[in-house]
C-alpha cells in the first residue's frame, strides 16, 4: 500500500474509532454484557471509563487532521489497546460472568490496536 493511499485510510480509521470512542456509553446500554463490566454495576466506573474513552475519542478524531504529527497519540492508541484488551482478556477467561467481553470490547480494542498500527507511518528504510 502506499503512503497516500496508507494516510487516507489512516485518516478514515482516526475519525471512525474516535466516534465509537464517543459511543462507549450507548454501545453499553445496547450491548451490556460484551461492554459494560459488573452488569453495568458501579456508576462510578463507567462514568470514569466513558469520560477517558470519550476524551481519547475527540482528541483521535482531531488527529485525523494531520496523523503524522499526532504519532504519539496514536501509538498511545496503539498500545494502551493492547495491554487493556488483553488484561480484559485475562479477567473474562477467569470470571464465568464477564465471558460476554471475548466478543465484545476485547476484540475490538485488539483490533483498533491491529488497524491503527498496519496504517501508521512506517519509518523509511535506513540504506548504509
Amino acid at each position: 500500500m502506499n503512503n497516500t493511499l496508507r494516510e487516507k485510510y489512516l485518516k478514515m480509521a482516526l475519525v471512525a474509532f474516535g466516534v465509537i470512542f464517543c459511543l462507549v456509553y450507548p454501545i453499553g446500554l445496547v450491548w451490556p454484557s460484551g461492554w459494560l463490566w459488573h452488569g453495568g454495576q458501579g456508576s462510578y466506573y463507567l462514568q470514569m471509563i466513558c469520560g477517558i474513552y470519550v476524551t481519547l475519542g475527540i482528541f483521535l478524531i482531531r488527529a485525523a487532521s494531520n496523523p503524522a504529527e499526532h504519532a504519539s497519540l496514536i501509538s498511545f492508541t496503539v498500545w494502551s489497546s493492547i495491554v487493556h484488551g488483553l488484561i480484559m482478556a485475562v479477567q473474562a477467561v477467569g470470571d464465568a460472568h464477564e465471558t460476554g467481553h471475548l466478543i465484545g470490547d476485547v476484540p475490538a480494542l485488539l483490533m483498533v490496536a491491529g488497524v491503527l498500527w498496519y496504517l501508521s507511518p512506517k519509518p523509511e528504510a535506513v540504506t548504509a
